[in-house]
């Protein structure tokens, strides 16, 4: 396992990979980088494509990434966390909506929870989604950052989606 800290508008980003698949992005806690697992050495460069890409995203220069993730959780909260990749640049969704989209309408809660533990903010990008009557709720960098990020991508709901092509690891 490796890692790196790489700048954003929102605070220094943690990454963490193994190999060249994307484990996690760890938010700044109050405006500090949070520090890597004990496990993870300093990353000689297997994360240089996911910097790359983040970097060009926040540049407005990308609406959807092409990076190899291997999210760790149940069954249930990686099919949350790739649905969520399915919500275009610019768009956004509530929970309600994005539990119809799972095949769970009645699990907004539960959806809501895995939302919550999604281990590759931004790039599966759970910024996107807020509440059913449209404010901001509910995000692990804080409200501040999730209101950079969607003004970043001009949140509206008319914006046709980029397609992402990411790979999971099995």
């Amino acid at each position: 396992m490796h890692h790196r800290i790489i700048d954003s508008p929102i605070g220094p980003l943690t990454l963490v990979g193994e190999g060249e698949r994307l484990l996690a992005i760890h938010l700044p806690k109050l405006g500090r980088a949070v520090p890597p697992p004990p496990d993870a050495a300093l990353d000689g460069g297997a994360l240089d494509e996911a910097a790359r890409q983040l970097g060009e995203f926040f540049a407005g220069r990308r609406r959807a990434f092409e990076l190899d993730l291997d999210p760790r959780g149940s069954e249930f909260q990686r099919r949350v966390w790739f649905e969520l990749a399915e919500i275009g640049y610019g768009e956004t969704i509530s929970y309600a909506e994005l539990a119809r989209r799972v095949g769970r309408p009645g699990a907004a809660r539960a959806v809501g929870a895995a939302n919550g533990r999604n281990p590759l903010p931004i790039v599966l990008p759970c910024h996107r989604v807020i509440g059913s009557d449209g404010s901001l709720v509910g995000y692990g960098g804080g409200l501040p950052a999730k209101r950079v990020l969607l003004e970043l991508e001009g949140a509206t709901a008319a914006k046709a989606p980029a397609q992402s092509r990411l790979s999971l690891a099995s």
